[in-house]
């Protein structure tokens, strides 16, 4: 079905696949010797075709040793067919590809059965997304932000393809070049982009739960239950020039890269990203954003200034830190930073 265009797997439902080849070869082993697998889940779309919404590992191990998915490597280099290895049960297993299978097993895998459930295209689309939902945020280990943009996508993919378009604007990417590997992996910088819209148009909607809150905020946009305003062109044209202030007050600052990052005791900043500081520089510029001019270099040294000193502030810190994450340290963060730009812009 796959090869016949009949199963569709979405691209970012795909680049979810992360089983390591040893888990991949147990499945492969597992089907071989007829073992009892879970189900996978299907819904039919309009043209008949089906797309999956659970069972991607295993779909992906199986598509993986036919030579049927295109995969890369971290470095972007493609990746060759599994080679079945870490097989625990019949380890003579281990060094077959699929071309080289014996016969007999080749045909016993063509012929191996999976339990499929389907969604007919009748069903509601929020049933669809729901169970979607309810079905990959219990398996595989997904980061909050790789579940949204697998989910939402099913109700309306234009607020999610325009969050992936803002995470790859260069000013944006300088500012947050300090987190982490796996950050990027998980798509946490999508998530920094999503959080900057949700807090700037939904701040009294936020509680606690800052996961819940972003995932809320993201269906209420996509229309999930009900929709929520929101002008693209806008807040596009706001986020691209608050982060081109950002790495201007930045490089003018000399903290560079580093101007989300935490600071020493002495109040140098370091490479360690923290949310906070984000948090807190981001809706402060958010604030004044409309009154700054960024080709008035004075100004721009002069919030540079205000950032530098900020940064390693014990009033800003105290809001900062363990158990810092509910609506009222963030009000403060955001006010710290706020208040100090709207004195330079009327000074």
């Amino acid at each position: 079905m796959y090869a016949m265009g009949e199963l569709h797997i979405s691209p970012d439902f795909q680049r979810l696949f992360r089983w390591s080849e040893g888990a991949q070869s147990r499945f492969i082993e597992s089907l071989l010797l007829e073992l009892p697998v879970p189900p996978i889940f299907l819904i039919e779309r309009e043209d008949r075709i089906y797309e999956l919404i659970d069972g991607l590992q295993r779909i992906s191990s199986y598509l993986n040793f036919r030579g049927q998915l295109s995969l890369k490597d971290d470095d972007g280099s493609p990746l060759g067919p599994l080679t079945l290895s870490d097989c625990d049960i019949v380890p003579g297993l281990n060094g077959f590809t699929h071309h080289t299978l014996p016969r007999s097993l080749e045909i016993k895998l063509k012929r191996s059965y999976i339990r499929a459930e389907i969604l007919r295209k009748e069903s509601d689309p929020r049933l669809r997304y729901y169970m979607f939902k309810r079905l990959n945020t219990g398996g595989e280990t997904l980061s909050e932000q790789e579940v949204r943009n697998a989910t939402i996508r099913l109700m309306s993919n234009s607020f999610n393809e325009f969050i992936i378009r803002m995470s790859s604007d260069d000013n944006f990417k300088f500012c947050i070049a300090t987190i982490s590997p796996n950050q990027w992996k998980q798509r946490f910088d999508q998530e920094l982009v999503l959080r900057l819209f949700a807090l700037k148009n939904a701040f009294e909607e936020y509680r606690h739960d800052v996961a819940n809150f972003l995932t809320d905020y993201m269906e209420s946009v996509s229309g999930v239950e009900h929709m929520t305003a929101f002008s693209y062109e806008a807040e596009e044209s706001v986020f691209a020039k608050t982060f081109a202030l950002l790495r201007a007050i930045a490089e003018v600052s000399g903290i560079g890269e580093k101007i989300f990052g935490t600071t020493t005791r002495n109040g140098e900043p370091r490479g360690q990203f923290s949310v906070y500081h984000y948090e807190g520089l981001v809706l402060g510029v958010q604030s004044v954003i409309g009154s700054v001019d960024l080709e008035n270099t004075e100004l721009v040294a002069r919030l540079a200034a205000v950032v530098r000193k900020g940064k390693g502030d014990p009033d800003f810190l105290r809001h900062t830190g363990g158990g810092k994450n509910s609506r009222i340290p963030l009000r403060e963060r955001r006010e710290y930073f706020a208040s100090r730009f709207r004195a330079v812009l009327e000074s």
